[in-house]
């Protein structure tokens, strides 16, 4: 798809680009032959030349994760057209996948410049969430990690909770396709020979409610039975974390690890722990007040902390003993930085959050203070929404990099989760992925990130695909801002309330009078009849669906606010609720497995249900 721009358009942008006078020619085949090469690590440390169009040399002594890879492209007469310098695999590697995009851009008449490049994070990786219902087939997976490597990200992590095979736990994870340990070998083979290392994951803490659930396991819970907790302001029910004093829940953990962490040649291993709100309000209550006699908040609170990173210590000796390193969502741990201590050493802190912040500096320098290497895990910005969230996405990504670099960070993990059914499209995903591709390169460029690179680098798309798609990310953002919606987009949220028990019949999830309603539902229609061409059939039928999601959210959201329906109810908006169902369910088939295609249906069924018997809905605010 040659479009022969004056200066190319690469992804990530390099460090330092010089346009030099002049064309070169290469061979027509000189794409695959570099593909090749990038497929062969010997062959690749090795290598001196491809053919009569490179040549490698060795201008600079090895360094650290600082030491540029230069391409130089020359139209001298009896030379190699291209000079590649990269004395380490990676540097190398590096050099091959921009030289890779250049002959993406121009074809075989590559224009005479020079380029000088290299990372700001040492680890630059991508957490993608296959617990919350989607489980990618293999042959998508093979695609991410290829995508992954084209990018030059080195990291991957499959977010683990009950969707991996752990033979003789069958009750847990048979009927959510999961991946087996022999194609988590495989994945693990496949992403290191192309430069990308894969990682172990699974919440060893909390986050474990589809096993606790089950009377098999129950005994190992902090919450027992239909017990009430809160999870931020909202009430939960039912177990979510192990019991710290539950002596079988450390065996239980080691038991799992035993069997996951072989399958992976990583040596780091995440092992979650995050959001443990229930933990000392159920089981363990009775320690924490044993610990706080005094019976105040704080020193309730502390004792709490104290359990917590006690049995964190448990699960990272379990790792030690299986000759992992392992890393931790630092949320919890960062509530109480006075106790930061207690982290286990060799302990990787992941400092993560999902909107605009200034505090990933504060993290990073806690974590660090302690003792301890961080990582700085900022989001895509697509989960619980059809369209992305852009304005959230491009601010959170680009302060996760630009501090986190400034404070010493050595990695920038962009995390993709799948909350409520994760039915984001894989193209929005990418909008964030990409964006995160260029500020883990070079944060200097993050805030300015161009969106064409997605397209054209990513989706492999005319380069205003990325605006468009950077455009339909914002189409309800006066909502968003008014009503102060975090984690989510307005129309998703209006459509499937984080937590419907909260809402007195009547009320409606997202503050906003129908007028806003119907301004982005303009905007949707404006989009849908701006959007560029699509050559590939699943992008565009992926794209397609995002767009009758988002509509068919905001004319849900007018209904709701417009009175009583006239006669014949609800016909066309079930009727389109239906139809969505039916497409969402054939575009899940095409990238993932069938295990977890029920449940995330099973939101759109209940708007189909509410639907045919409405509440009552008051006008507009």
């Amino acid at each position: 798809m040659p479009h022969n721009p004056a200066v190319p358009l690469l992804l990530p942008t390099p460090r330092k680009l010089e346009m030099r006078s002049g064309f070169v020619e290469v061979a027509p085949d000189l794409h695959t032959r570099v593909a090749e090469l990038l497929l062969d690590p010997a062959a690749l440390s090795r290598a001196t030349n491809i053919g009569r169009d490179i040549a490698f040399s060795n201008l600079f002594a090895p360094g650290g994760p600082s030491s540029p890879y230069t391409i130089a492209i020359d139209a001298a007469p009896d030379q190699p057209a291209i000079t590649v310098n990269g004395q380490t695999e990676p540097l190398r590697r590096a050099a091959l996948h921009t030289l890779l995009q250049l002959l993406r851009i121009y074809g075989t008449r590559l224009p005479a410049l020079h380029i000088s490049d290299y990372p700001a994070f040492r680890t630059r990786g991508l957490m993608l969430d296959v617990s919350r219902d989607k489980v990618p087939t293999m042959a998508h997976l093979f695609d991410t990690i290829d995508l992954l490597a084209s990018l030059k990200f080195n990291h991957l992590q499959l977010y683990t909770e009950h969707t991996f095979a752990y033979p003789g736990h069958e009750e847990v994870w048979k009927d959510w396709s999961p991946i087996t340990p022999a194609e988590a070998r495989e994945l693990a083979a496949y992403a290191a020979a192309r430069g990308v290392e894969l990682a172990a994951n699974q919440n060893c803490f909390g986050h474990l409610a589809s096993w606790l659930k089950k009377p098999t396991y129950q005994h190992l819970a902090e919450i027992e039975g239909d017990n009430p907790w809160y999870f931020h302001q909202w009430e939960r029910r039912g177990p979510f974390s192990l019991c710290p004093t539950e002596p079988k829940a450390e065996a239980f953990i080691d038991e799992l690890l035993t069997q996951l962490l072989p399958c992976f040649e990583s040596n780091l291993v995440n092992i979650g722990c995050d959001e443990t709100f229930d933990v000392g309000w159920g089981r363990s209550r009775a320690e924490v007040q044993r610990r706080a006699p005094s019976g105040r908040d704080k020193a309730l609170s502390r004792a709490r902390a104290q359990l917590y990173f006690e049995f964190v210590a448990r699960i990272a000796a379990a790792c030690a003993r299986h000759g992992k390193r392992p890393m931790m969502w630092a949320d919890i741990a960062l509530t109480h930085p006075e106790l930061l201590n207690l982290m286990p050493k060799d302990m990787i802190g992941l400092a993560w959050w999902y909107e605009p912040t200034d505090k990933f500096t504060n993290w990073i320098e806690a974590i660090r203070g302690a003792g301890h290497e961080a990582w700085v895990c900022p989001g895509t910005s697509s989960w619980r929404t059809f369209t992305g969230r852009t304005t959230e996405r491009r601010a959170n990504i680009a302060d996760a990099a630009e501090q986190g670099a400034k404070a010493g960070a050595t990695g920038l993990l962009i995390c993709d989760w799948g909350d409520m059914g994760h039915r984001q499209q894989w193209p929005i995903t990418l909008a964030g992925l990409a964006q995160a591709a260029e500020a883990a390169w070079n944060p200097a460029n993050a805030r300015g990130y161009d969106p064409r690179a997605t397209a054209i680098h990513v989706l492999h798309e005319a380069p205003e695909l990325g605006k468009w798609l950077d455009e339909l990310g914002d189409c309800d953002h006066g909502i968003r801002a008014s009503a102060g919606v975090l984690n989510g987009s307005a129309l998703f949220n209006d459509l499937h309330p984080p937590v419907p028990a909260q809402l007195k019949a009547g009320n409606h999830e997202v503050g906003a009078a129908i007028d806003q309603w119907q301004a982005a539902r303009d905007r949707l229609a404006a989009l849908r009849a701006s959007r560029p061409p699509i050559a590939h059939d699943q992008t565009r039928a992926e794209l397609d669906h995002a767009l009758d999601c988002a509509e068919f959210a905001a004319d849900h959201a007018i209904a709701m606010r417009s009175g009583p329906p006239l006669r014949g109810g609800f016909t066309e908006l079930i009727a389109r609720a239906e139809s969505i169902r039916a497409a969402h369910e054939r575009l899940w088939l095409a990238r993932n497995r069938p295990g977890g295609m029920a449940h995330a249906s099973s939101f759109y069924t209940k708007v189909i249900h509410d639907l045919r018997t409405p509440r009552p809905h008051p006008a507009s605010p």
